[in-house]
């Protein structure tokens, strides 16, 4: 039975649709009245053995399709892609107005302009002003502002007659930021004075001790490594991260470095802030200005410090990028953490690096990457300052809520719930309870189509990736007799040479059955013997169970 919201008409309710099983991804609703706020839409990395073939995957959208009509807007709290990065994927279902700010809404055109899409009636870009203050039906809303790695990032206060929610998005407390100003965090004290019912917070670095550390830091250590450097500099890291790429670009003033953007990534995020008025005063040149730079002389700022297949490093790493290619006295940066899953590819590309006798700077604490989310020392200090009634931990694993919901009752705070997407959590006095679940999930983007993430085209991708595939073709008469050897192949069961025997074999046991079948038979019943057959050998000889697939042929 669906769950029934009007029986919580006066009461808030905070639903998860991403962002509360996983680091990123993050999809938020509020209900009240009736009425919905969503905060927040953004993507994912695939997992490659659950979705092969697939690099993003964004949230199921359908208690979005139930509910559109009721949803006053979403909110975005800033640029990155895990917050706002599904919004193209999924523009038609966004039936709403859309409220950003400058810097914000300008990424976010841009990425809707590179997919030639068009904001329609409803669903327009509203571009509102850093620490603005938005009435949409029975919320008030007020955006405070944070430091993070990427530029006005606002925290939501949520208020409505049943309490205020304090939703902080991506944050730290960072005194000395490169981009933008420090926290507000005389503002967030002042709602803890008023009273705060729930706060709504980054898990992310939450087994982690101290602070994230600051951006003026990792200035002054890339510096240093930099000037350290004989040949090019190759630096990559998130292309959303502008705090990095204004850092990037003194370190190249500091070393008398021209800069290369290779990544369009990259020119997307630097076209949108310079229309928001950041990183002003640089000349970024395209990958085909390289060749004409001293080497000495030259940073190359690279898509890619996720190890992802098609982006700039990996291209280059291959030997297969149109315009630039590794020699042995480059230096190769990596300005970025490892996001967990992405272990594996990061490191593949990491190898090949070194195996083209290029040096490699992979970060140590607060040397040239800090996180832009808050360390235990930081969350300790937002709940000192908002003092919330309830604590709600999201933007983490299972394990990082658990960890964070542990921590906020050891600060003080009286109640405390741990999320999960899909779960609806009433917001009260009394405390934090999951009182219902909606449908929630993921869809893979798989080129340009959605893919439910357990379709049976990715179910057949992962038959596929564990045990290959067999086609057997029969040629036969019209008494179905073979009058030609049996056809196989079998990528990535078999090797056409190394196995040869076996191959032998199966065209032995297959001839068998064939001479075995009775006079009356017809197509199907000859694909369901012989794939009986198939199977039988596979599982004696080789221990696994391709996937099969049969075709009979008729010659007159």
């Amino acid at each position: 039975m669906a769950f029934n919201f009007q029986d919580y008409h006066n009461e808030l309710l905070f639903v998860p649709l991403g962002g509360a099983n996983e680091i990123g991804m993050n999809l938020n609703l509020y209900h009240y009245q009736g009425k919905w706020l969503m905060v927040d839409f953004g993507i994912g990395f695939a997992d490659e053995a659950w979705t092969p073939g697939v690099d993003v995957i964004v949230p199921n959208v359908e208690f979005l399709r139930e509910i559109k009509d009721d949803i006053l807007g979403l909110i975005l709290t800033h640029a990155h892609e895990d917050h706002l990065g599904a919004a193209p994927y999924l523009w038609s279902e966004l039936d709403f107005p859309v409220y950003a700010t400058p810097f914000t809404s300008a990424f976010l055109k841009t990425k809707l302009a590179s997919e030639n899409i068009k904001p329609g009636k409803r669903t327009v870009i509203k571009e509102v002003q850093l620490g603005a203050t938005l009435q949409l039906g029975p919320f008030t809303v007020e955006l405070i502002g944070l430091t993070h790695s990427i530029p006005e990032m606002q925290a939501l206060a949520i208020s409505t007659a049943s309490g205020t929610v304090m939703h902080t998005g991506d944050w730290k407390f960072d005194e000395a930021p490169v981009v933008g100003n420090a926290s507000d965090q005389d503002r967030l004290a002042e709602y803890g004075k008023q009273g705060v019912l729930a706060m709504v917070c980054d898990s992310t670095n939450v087994f982690v001790p101290g602070r994230a550390g600051s951006e003026d830091t990792v200035r002054t250590n890339l510096i240093a490594r930099i000037k350290e450097c004989e040949g090019r500099v190759f630096v990559s890291t998130f292309a959303s991260n502008v705090a990095r790429l204004q850092t990037l670009i003194e370190a190249a003033e500091a070393t008398d470095r021209k800069i290369v953007l290779a990544g369009r990534s990259l020119w997307r995020v630097t076209e949108a802030a310079r229309e928001a008025g950041y990183l002003k005063g640089i000349e970024f040149l395209p990958e085909t200005a390289a060749a004409d730079i001293p080497r000495d002389k030259l940073m190359i700022i690279c898509t890619g410090c996720q190890g992802e297949p098609l982006a700039a490093l990996s291209k280059i790493s291959r030997g297969d990028h149109q315009t630039l290619r590794f020699v042995p006295s480059d230096t190769v940066i990596f300005s970025a953490r490892m996001i967990p899953g992405n272990e594996k590819r990061i490191s593949h590309v990491q190898n090949q690096i070194v195996r083209n006798g290029i040096t490699l700077v992979t970060p140590r604490r607060d040397d040239i990457h800090v996180s832009g989310h808050p360390a235990r020392d930081e969350l300790a200090e937002m709940y000192a300052h908002v003092k919330p009634h309830i604590a709600v931990p999201v933007h983490g694993e299972a394990r990082h809520l658990q960890e964070h919901a542990q921590f906020a009752r050891s600060l003080g705070v009286p109640h405390a719930v741990e999320p999960y997407n899909g779960a609806v959590i009433r917001l009260a006095q009394d405390g934090a309870q999951v009182v219902g679940m909606v449908e929630s999930g993921y869809v893979a983007i798989d080129g340009n189509c959605l893919l439910d993430i357990d379709s049976p085209v990715l179910r057949m991708r992962r038959r596929m990736q564990e045990a290959g595939v067999v086609t057997i073709v029969l040629a036969v008469n019209k008494h179905y007799e073979l009058v030609a050897e049996p056809s196989i192949t079998a990528p990535g069961s078999l090797d056409e040479e190394g196995d040869a025997d076996l191959f032998e074999s199966l065209r032995e046991e297959i001839e068998i059955t064939m001479e075995a079948l009775p006079n009356a038979i017809t197509a199907e019943k000859v694909k369901h013997a012989v794939r009986t057959t198939v199977r039988r050998v596979f599982k004696r000889e080789v221990g696994k169970k391709p996937i099969l697939f049969v075709e009979v042929l008729k010659i007159a």
